[in-house]
């Protein structure tokens, strides 16, 4: 007997299509514009936080050439993400250090994103289309990806990954090579702006798969194919980048493949969790102590693997439950454990880790909500979902306020998760940079007691204890530093000015050397090892290195100052005269640079002009009782002796 043939899958007949929000495409975009600007709102008044210093382009990469360094030097930036580094390049060039247009870039990204998910979706005849992309507009889950400056890798490559799914749809029903190239060149620029996009092509398959219940080898898989190949590479890229340049060769990536499993199975349910209930968010979560003999922790994975087979069995009846599961696992793979991911040593999940995953989960929750309307009160649906948008937002304006300054990030984080070391250790550095040292101290000692092999916090606190006078206490914690990381940047910059302090210049010498083989393109290193060996006497190879740290760093103030000052003690003073008045323009309120200045100028009896600098020092700061000292000895020699007399009391006030 011959047996029947089995037929494919037949599709899924595709519903009438039930939308909340029956207004056109442009009234809707810009309700998304208008609502996801209101509710992030505050997040315009934020300043730069951490990492942003690592993102926002530096001085060194500011010229055309840094343009290039960006991308074709490997290294010149945190993470090779090119075309990110390069749109930060251009907003740079627009509002330099303001951070305030970089926020709204962010903001109007993240509405882009929102409006082409809603576009997306209505192609795909989703019902609650644009009810899911308001949701995801609106959704506090999102606010680290859009109130943080440093993840515009995710709100910009977000942009490329929708456009290139929507060029690539089209090419899917026309089958035109104009539409297929001009999704795979917005495939390449996701890519080159965060390497977590290389999912499209998997998630372009899921949704084919979603649509017609079966896929074909020709039709489907072959056209993206190079789409993986390049995924492929770009992550292959990243992971080297990761290992080498960032550091996750630690031990804290030391995990069997048991407990990446564990990992996987909670981080899956802790996302999903945050989603349907967004309370208790924090811009560092507790990291879990992942075991694999506490029988518990396999709830998780076993859960999730239950899931997804009941979603299997399920989609014999409708399939957009499991495609959505897959969507948003696949695009969460590269965070769950199973690769090295620099935060990790931190806490294994965060926020803008499911920025893209969080798409499949609002389609599918959206569609469920329309259908549900249609069938018993669209109007009572509505007016539901109108309640929950605005929780939304109402929730995303408030999240909004921790990313307002370091200080508020930081203390909401360890308010949150009191063991956070890496908040005690970052809080402790903008602390120390806002002069409070002692309370920036204590912060890096809770650190330390936290995670006592933390680098950074010991390197930290033995430069902080330098800065204070107290070389002899700081020296042991710069040395374990050193132990712990012999390669650690700043470390031996740091080492060497506590051993100037200590009088033992030999070794501190030595240290700064070692520094400048480690960084040979570190500015700060070069500027510390110039002044050592300033105080050395040796003025001629110290300004060696004051022109490299301003070739490397051209708005490096204190080096063109010192520059200006190594060229008059090497009897050089018309060729110092253009860096001291450069060094003024870069930092004028600086009391000590003006005063510098003005001695240099009243050395080579310029006396009118070294008054015109001591007077402006005085207007900086009243008490600067060096430049009262020296106007006495002007003035005298002028016959200016009642003038001169005023500042003499003055300063013998002061000292």
């Amino acid at each position: 007997m011959n047996r029947p043939s089995r037929l494919p899958p037949a599709p899924i007949p595709t519903p009438a299509v039930v939308d909340l929000v029956p207004w056109p495409t442009c009234w809707i975009c810009l309700l998304i514009f208008a609502s996801t600007l209101l509710a992030y709102w505050p997040a315009l008044n934020g300043a730069f936080i951490w990492d942003d210093g690592g993102h926002v382009t530096r001085a060194g990469l500011r010229s055309l050439a840094g343009l290039g360094r960006i991308w074709f030097e490997i290294g010149a930036t945190q993470q090779y993400y090119p075309l990110l580094h390069s749109a930060f390049w251009f907003e740079y060039q627009l509002w330099g250090d303001a951070p305030l247009g970089y926020h709204l870039l962010n903001v109007l990204l993240h509405a882009t994103s929102a409006c082409l998910f809603g576009v997306m979706l209505r192609r795909l005849a989703v019902p609650g289309a644009w009810l899911a992309a308001l949701v995801f507009a609106l959704h506090p889950v999102c606010v680290e990806s859009v109130a943080w400056i440093s993840e515009q890798k995710n709100t910009l490559s977000t942009v490329f990954y929708l456009g290139a799914a929507l060029a690539y749809w089209r090419f899917s029903a026309e089958r035109r090579r104009a539409h297929y190239a001009l999704a795979s060149a917005l495939f390449v620029l996701a890519l080159l702006t965060k390497t977590v996009t290389t999912t499209l092509p998997a998630a372009l398959l899921v949704v084919i798969w979603w649509q017609r219940g079966r896929l074909e080898w020709r039709r489907d898989v072959v056209p993206l194919l190079p789409w993986f190949a390049l995924g492929l590479a770009a992550g292959l890229v990243t992971a080297r980048v990761e290992h080498t340049l960032i550091g996750t060769k630690a031990a804290a990536f030391s995990m069997s493949a048991v407990e990446r499993v564990l990992i996987a199975g909670r981080v899956v349910w802790f996302y999903l969790g945050k989603l349907f209930w967004p309370v208790d968010l924090e811009f560092v979560y507790p990291r879990w102590a992942i075991s694999a003999t506490t029988a518990w922790q396999y709830l998780f994975p076993l859960a999730a693997i239950a899931a997804l087979c009941a979603l299997w069995w399920e989609r014999r009846y409708q399939r957009g439950p499991l495609a959505a599961a897959l969507f948003f696992g696949g695009t969460l793979f590269p965070a769950l454990g199973f690769l090295d991911v620099f935060p990790f040593i931190y806490s294994f999940v965060a926020d803008h880790f499911q920025y893209v995953a969080c798409l499949g989960i609002f389609a599918v929750v959206s569609a469920g909500v329309a259908e549900l309307g249609a069938r018993t009160s669209l109007r009572a649906t509505r007016v539901a979902a109108a309640l929950v948008l605005l929780t939304l937002g109402s929730l995303t304006w408030r999240q909004n306020g921790i990313y307002r300054d370091v200080f508020v990030l930081y203390e909401t984080t360890i308010a949150g998760n009191p063991t956070c070391w890496m908040a005690h250790n970052n809080l402790g550095i903008a602390l120390a940079n806002a002069g409070r040292k002692e309370e920036a101290i204590t912060h890096f000692q809770q650190s330390l007691q936290i995670y006592p092999d933390n680098v950074e916090a010991e390197s930290n606190l033995g430069s902080e204890l330098t800065a204070l006078g107290r070389p002899g206490e700081a020296l042991p914690h710069l040395q374990r530093a050193l132990q712990l990381q012999p390669n650690l940047d700043q470390g031996y910059v740091n080492l060497g000015l506590a051993l100037m302090a200590l009088g033992r210049s030999e070794e501190g010498l030595a240290a700064f050397a070692t520094a400048i083989r480690q960084s040979p393109r570190d500015p700060q290193a070069h500027y510390n090892f110039g002044v050592a060996l300033a105080n050395q006497n040796r003025v001629s190879e110290a300004m060696v290195h004051f022109e490299r740290a301003v070739q490397l760093k051209p708005d490096f103030a204190e080096a063109e100052l010192n520059w200006g000052l190594g060229l008059t003690l090497m009897d050089h003073f018309p060729e110092a005269v253009p860096h001291f008045e450069r060094s003024l323009q870069l930092k004028s309120d600086s009391a000590a640079a003006f005063y510098t200045y003005g001695r240099a100028l009243a050395g080579h009896g310029r006396y009118e002009e070294a008054i015109g600098q001591f007077r402006r020092a005085l207007e900086l700061d009243p008490n600067f009782a060096p430049a009262h000292f020296d106007l006495v000895d002007i003035l005298q020699r002028l016959g200016r002796s009642e003038e001169a007399e005023r500042h003499y009391l003055e300063s013998q006030r002061l000292k």
